[in-house]
């Protein structure tokens, strides 16, 4: 067998282990407003970072296939805590994090969702991954370089998701993909692959699904 061939029964068998992680009854877990109420560290977590109406709750919905899981809107910073969601049996629970940016809120209550967040990420022991979501049309902001300069000091591993790639032309979506890779290239946190996406279209959801089962039982 090659190493090609090698490579590719690999990935097809991690693509098929994701399928079948996801293919179990997800369901909402629990909501945390304070860090006293976050669950038992039992579980291996994932999160998903990124500015306030970049697609996180639909990219969720997308991956665990259960529609409505994840609240959508069009409103900027509906997510106010960190949402957890997890399925009977399954070794990873995944963590919907409020979005920073343009939060149409009172500053006191952002800086308050600012502030558990932050801790989150700097004491969660079983914390493995964040996935930084940045829209594919816009790309890496102030915001989103703070946020990576945070979870580079927390050494806390994370990795870029590149969402609505259907939005762009395929010239564009590589051009943003060798972009965004340049920007986090010493990065010391930072993971060395970008995951394209689009949760309209179904792009990246077989990926990430093998990513999250890939940590979830290493």
């Amino acid at each position: 067998m090659t190493e090609t061939s090698e490579t590719d029964r690999q990935k097809a068998e991690q693509i098929e282990a994701g399928r079948l992680l996801f293919r179990r009854p997800w369901g909402f877990v629990t909501s945390v407003a304070q860090l006293e109420q976050l669950p038992p560290d039992d579980l291996v977590e994932v999160a998903f970072a990124g500015r306030s109406n970049v697609g996180k709750s639909s990219l969720i919905n997308a991956i665990t296939g259960v529609k409505g899981l994840a609240r959508t809107s069009n409103t900027p910073g509906r997510t106010q805590m960190l949402n957890y969601f997890g399925a009977p049996e399954s070794p990873v629970a995944l963590v919907d994090m409020p979005g920073y940016g343009y939060a149409q809120a009172p500053k006191s209550l952002v800086d308050a969702w600012t502030d558990l967040v932050f801790s989150y990420l700097r004491g969660r022991a079983r914390l493995r991954r964040v996935f930084v979501l940045i829209d594919s049309r816009h790309g890496i902001k102030d915001n989103d370089t703070e946020v990576m300069g945070l979870l580079d000091r927390a050494a806390v591993n994370y990795q870029i998701v590149l969402t609505k790639i259907d939005k762009i032309k395929v010239p564009q979506a590589a051009r943003m993909r060798e972009a965004t890779l340049e920007k986090i290239a010493k990065r010391p946190a930072a993971h060395p692959f970008v995951i394209e996406t689009s949760s309209e279209k179904g792009i990246g959801i077989a990926e990430i699904r093998a990513e999250i089962n890939t940590i979830g039982t290493m």
